[in-house]
């Protein structure tokens, strides 16, 4: 007994101290610290004297530690004291492996009575809440709509068996009617002493059922910038009470890293926002909300930015990276300039603004301003408004394999300069790209849907220094300066709104299959963005031109029926593809050197390091023909009908 009990002492040690060097080759020890429903803060955190809450471990984590959670539901707000070092010296927060551990943003409540119908009421003591109630306080910030535009929206929520239902504009449409079972409803009052709370529960017992409702403003969130290279690592976290998140105010989400550098967000489930999922993004001031809902007045923000330290050394950098997102009223995804020099791959994100419970101009899959050198690649995203909106400053930007269909919009890229690669996606939504951009090169895509262009925008944005936040200078917005370069269109891919722009645009090497529509002949009204009488006058120093296009091979007897199927959460795209392409025209592999660099910056299409474009590989990553790549993602092996795996969960 004693040799045992000498064993498993060994053992703790081993699991709660990890030898590494530094660079002076001696030895450092870093600890890993054990959380556990069943455990006690009191404890030291070692394995086999786990704390029992998060926060108890983050106030005791140092830069190299680790904070292993154990299975079972943590209803808390992490605040995160410190962040790493270094890449190589960061805090690490993970979910113990093979366990299932969710971090919660609510509580469940108990003591509902019954009205009639299908609606119950529940009275609790303001103290429930603490310092923050979410059924006081109200949505707001630049660019949110209310629809209708007197409307308040309540940050709060309440959750039957995990799902949200949704906030009634009126206590009457909650009280005393029969609930609509895909919609049911709720609503609040505060008073001085209490909160009061119907909502419509159909067919369901809430005393008896999981019923929780939303107490915390965030899930995982520093209360001050700087709070660096941080891991989260393996976690469900859902269920906040986020506020709107625009560009130019402090941008909270249920998970964010409030203006630092260096975390990697990876394999999480982060759903039930009422906002935002994750965020990336700006810091606040006293500026947030105040007069800044303009472009002079971000050109300010972006000002004050640089100044608070935004740049490649000490902002952004992020990796984000096979986690899925669902479920947020606003983004799954937001960054105001703090996402510069990010990765965000290997995501499934889907559901997002889909209740369409208010309006606003931030609503995406994925929404950044500033996305300098970022790469959004491998994402699958779907049944959302925007898939990807780059807003602003996306210089050196790539969005390249992603899968995206259901969209109202699949990529919208505005008021930004390039140069910005999009390549190797499969577009299969009704409208695959929303253009008030230039600077912009399409390589080696499919379009299955749509493209609506707006010709010019009066809006003065900034272009940069190459790789870097420094701002060179700002410039309009005219349409044009795209490249699009051995795409292909299949089902109702429609490029014709691009058959005359203000500034110029190419096509080489595209195929156009049955149904789809080429660039020419389109004499629809020009379409424009945010005028001003002196956007007026700008917009006469630019002719318009039509679009110029060789090397296309025009097939309107083929139907490529591109469609996707579903088997166990696997998704396939289902085509019909021709090798006979390949011999009928030939394209050139597209390089840094084979693409006209972006006209308003002056600056040429390259890697985000820095180092030479090559298209060499195809979505599956498979090689290209160097010689002679196929048209479209996907290298063409073999003619007919095919079933290709493009995206497993």
């Amino acid at each position: 007994m004693k040799s045992f009990f000498c064993a498993l002492l060994a053992f703790s040690y081993f699991c709660t101290f990890a030898q590494v060097k530094t660079s002076n080759g001696n030895a450092k020890a870093y600890k890993e610290y054990h959380v556990s429903v069943n455990g006690n803060d009191a404890n030291d955190g070692s394995a086999g004297n786990p704390l029992k809450t998060i926060m108890a471990a983050a106030g005791k984590a140092l830069p190299g530690d680790i904070i292993t959670v154990h299975a079972g539901i943590y209803r808390e707000s992490i605040v995160p004291p410190r962040g790493g070092n270094s890449d190589k010296e960061r805090i690490t927060y993970q979910a113990a492996k093979g366990e299932k551990v969710a971090v919660k943003g609510s509580e469940v409540v108990k003591g509902w009575q019954k009205q009639e119908n299908d609606t119950w009421v529940l009275k609790l003591p303001n103290s429930f809440f603490g310092n923050f109630n979410p059924y006081k306080e109200y949505i707001h910030g630049d660019w949110f709509w209310p629809r209708p535009k007197d409307r308040k929206y309540l940050r709060g929520a309440v959750y039957l068996n995990g799902d949200w239902l949704m906030e009634a504009a009126k206590k009457e449409e909650v009280l005393n009617k029969t609930a609509d079972a895909k919609n049911p409803l709720w609503c609040a009052t505060v008073d001085a002493d209490s909160t009061t709370i119907w909502a419509q529960f159909k067919n369901a017992d809430p005393n008896t059922a999981l019923v929780e409702i939303n107490v915390r403003a965030t899930v995982f969130y520093p209360d001050k910038p700087f709070i660096n290279f941080l891991t989260v690592r393996g976690f469900t976290l859902e269920q906040a009470a986020t506020n709107w998140a625009p560009p130019t105010a402090e941008q909270h989400g249920l998970i964010g890293t409030h203006w630092s550098r260096g975390w990697i967000i990876e394999n999480n489930v982060i759903r039930y926002s009422k906002c935002v999922g994750i965020a990336l993004g700006k810091y606040g001031d006293e500026f947030d909300n105040r007069e800044t809902e303009s472009a002079k007045g971000y050109v300010g923000t972006i000002n004050r930015a640089l100044a608070f330290g935004w740049n490649k050394a000490t902002i952004g950098g992020h990796l984000v990276r096979n986690n899925t997102i669902t479920n947020c009223e606003q983004t799954g995804i937001v960054g105001s300039m703090g996402c510069a020099f990010s990765i965000v791959e290997g995501n499934t994100i889907h559901d997002i603004h889909i209740h369409r419970l208010f309006d606003g101009a931030e609503q995406a899959a994925i929404k950044f301003h500033g996305a300098v050198d970022v790469q959004i690649r491998n994402n699958h995203i779907y049944r959302s408004n925007f898939g990807i909106w780059l807003d602003w400053m996306a210089q050196g930007a790539q969005i390249k394999n992603n899968l995206m269909h259901d969209n109202d919009h699949d990529i919208f890229l505005e008021v930004d300069h390039g140069p910005m690669l999009v390549s190797n996606n499969i577009l299969l939504s009704k409208t695959n790209l929303l253009m008030n951009s230039s600077g912009a090169a399409f390589v080696h895509n499919i379009f299955g849907g749509g493209m609506t262009i707006i010709n010019y925008d009066g809006r003065l944005t900034p272009y940069h220094l190459p790789h870097s936040t420094y701002v060179a200078g700002l410039h309009d917005n005219p349409g044009g300066d795209i490249q699009f370069i051995n795409n292909l269109f299949v089902n109702a891919g429609n490029a014709s709104q691009y058959s005359k722009a203000l500034m110029p645009v190419t096509f080489d090497g595209n195929v156009y299959t049955k149904g789809t529509v080429r660039a020419i002949n389109n004499d629809k009204q020009m379409q424009f963005g945010e005028m001003d009488k002196d956007a007026k006058e700008k917009m006469k120093n630019y002719k318009e031109q039509a679009a110029v296009e060789k090397n296309a091979l025009v097939k309107n007897d083929f139907d490529a029926i591109a469609d996707l199927s579903t088997q166990n959460e696997t998704f396939f795209l289902e085509i019909d593809l021709d090798k006979n392409w390949l011999s009928e025209q030939t394209r050139k592999l597209v390089t840094t050197q084979s693409l006209r660099p972006a006209i308003v910056p002056s600056l040429p299409f390259e890697n985000t390091d820095g180092s030479t474009l090559k298209i060499d590989t195809d979505y599956l990553g498979n090689q290209r023909n160097t010689a002679n790549p196929s048209p479209g993602a996907f290298e063409i092996k073999q003619s007919g009908k095919q079933k290709i795996k493009v995206w497993q969960r």
